[in-house]
């Protein structure tokens, strides 16, 4: 397999890692980069830019190859309302009426901020879904959520807001800078940090994206011998469950490879970000990248990663636990050690930040898998990173 790339000295088990990904694993095109203190350590991309080789072409993935990330937005959106918080425009203890008259129809008047970004909110349906077109307005998908009545009181469970933490985060952020959530993060966060991601993809950033698309495990690589639980198959399966329904939330699924589709910004579900732009992100929050910067501050920081939420997910359908917009390392979600914080895209992307090592990870491939919370590609590279840490052994 032809890698390109470079890693430091001690690293060299996550070049094995990511070579066996395309070998054993099935990775037809994909990047991996890592930070230690604010210093890049690994960075290694491979195969072809395209998951389908796009109009018979099998352009390479280069250096700054990127891709839609799915839910590792998540925390991106996350960061931004953290930084308002930091700056003090914005109380994580408020009502979110206070920011959002309207937000206080059907029962929601005592959901506070941090019930949205530790998915507490109980809102994570919409008794009608928004078509693709309909989610990619963000006054329409604001008036959505702010007239949907809540599935369980806010506050006292937690469920996944699959889609719907699009719109709750979004128009956070409008009604707070005037700005959209996109805008926000292309100024104050992306800009600041020299990150390659975005939130709105720009028409001068097209062509570095690939094709994304679902792929399936070799047979032979052992990648699917864990079995999801039934409970997890009959939520699933079952179109009255708050999982479907949460997954559901636009419907038809959106055409990732649109350009209009990439042009919007859904914080829940379509940033795109090269492998370097989520790693490079993640480390300016737990410490300083290249030119000093330094996004979250040490009080912010143990604030964001302190437990919100913990137990059995009322959408996932198995246990979770979150901070205020970042899941934590948990059984459903194995990221680096019991420091770390992050998240994943749904079949593929992972981006994380573990303080107690100093490390940051971003991961980005062009082939979905049907995993939520633990791609087993990811992991493999999370493996190894811990491996190399280990000295090896």
């Amino acid at each position: 397999m032809n890698v390109s790339g470079a890693v430091a000295e001690g690293f060299e088990p996550v070049r094995e890692a990511f070579v066996r990904n395309f070998e054993v694993l099935g990775d037809r095109g994909a990047a991996v980069t890592v930070y230690r203190d604010g210093h890049r350590v690994v960075d290694l991309w491979a195969g072809t830019r395209d998951v389908d080789g796009a109009a018979g072409e099998a352009a390479p993935w280069e250096q700054g190859t990127a891709q839609i990330v799915r839910s590792a937005t998540k925390g991106v959106a996350a960061a931004a309302l953290l930084l308002l918080h930091q700056r003090g425009q914005l109380d994580l203890d408020a009502p979110v009426g206070t920011y959002w008259p309207e937000y206080k129809a059907a029962g929601k008047e005592r959901t506070l901020v941090r019930h949205l970004l530790a998915h507490r909110a109980g809102v994570p349906v919409l008794d009608r879904p928004l078509t693709p077109a309909e989610a990619t307005d963000p006054d329409l998908g604001a008036a959505a959520v702010a007239a949907q009545a809540p599935a369980w009181e806010p506050g006292t469970d937690h469920g996944y807001h699959a889609q719907t933490y699009s719109w709750l985060t979004g128009e956070l952020v409008r009604r707070i800078t005037g700005r959209t959530i996109g805008e926000w993060i292309a100024d104050e966060i992306a800009g600041p940090v020299g990150a390659d991601l975005w939130l709105g993809l720009p028409r001068a950033q097209r062509a570095r994206v690939g094709r994304v698309g679902q792929v399936d495990a070799p047979a032979q690589s052992g990648a699917l011998k864990t079995r999801p639980k039934p409970a997890v198959t009959a939520a699933y399966a079952d179109p009255a469950s708050l999982t479907r329904r949460a997954f559901a939330a636009i419907t038809p699924l959106p055409d990732e490879n649109d350009p209009a589709y990439r042009a919007a910004a859904l914080p829940a579900s379509n940033g795109i970000a090269t492998a370097d732009g989520l790693a490079r992100f993640y480390a300016s929050l737990i410490g300083e990248v290249a030119g000093g910067v330094r996004l979250l501050r040490p009080e912010t920081l143990e604030l964001a990663r302190g437990e919100q939420s913990s137990g059995p997910d009322r959408v996932l359908v198995v246990n979770t636990r979150f901070g205020l917009g970042h899941m934590l390392h948990g059984a459903a979600s194995p990221l680096l050690s019991p420091t770390s914080f992050g998240h994943p895209g749904r079949g593929g992307a992972l981006g994380l930040a573990d303080p107690e090592s100093g490390i940051a990870f971003g991961y980005v491939t062009n082939g979905f898998r049907t995993s939520v919370t633990a791609d087993p590609r990811a992991q493999a590279l999370l493996r190894a990173v811990r491996t190399a840490l280990a000295g090896g052994r």
